[in-house]
């Protein structure tokens, strides 16, 4: 996991005031915290999912963005917990497999602007 704070001064940084990087196989999470007009502060994740198309001549990213604003916090935090609990319950902790692929992937160093 990869945490910093942005100071900038264009518009995009400027609303920015926290973010996080997850890598996770082909898939990379970025957990930004940023503050609208008003200064009210909401949550923004994008999933950033790598697709390699031919024989990995041409790479793109498809990225998938939800906002999470403070009056909903602890209902989401909740109903994830739950699902998550669900999930542990139904198929047992999740134990990650060190194989090539998994390895490969957490090798990659990507930089990727919004």
């Amino acid at each position: 996991m990869e945490e910093y704070k942005k100071s900038g001064t264009n518009e995009t940084e400027k609303d920015m005031v926290y973010s996080q990087a997850i890598k996770a196989g082909k898939r990379i999470y970025y957990i930004d915290v940023k503050k609208n007009r008003k200064d009210d502060m909401y949550i923004s994740i994008t999933e950033s999912k790598k697709i390699v198309n031919g024989e990995g001549a041409i790479v793109s990213f498809e990225k998938h963005k939800i906002f999470l604003y403070r009056e909903d916090f602890e209902k989401f935090a909740t109903g994830l917990q739950e699902a998550i609990n669900f999930v542990v319950r139904e198929q047992g902790e999740y134990t990650p497999k060190q194989d090539s692929e998994t390895d490969e992937h957490d090798n990659l160093n990507i930089d990727i602007e919004f």
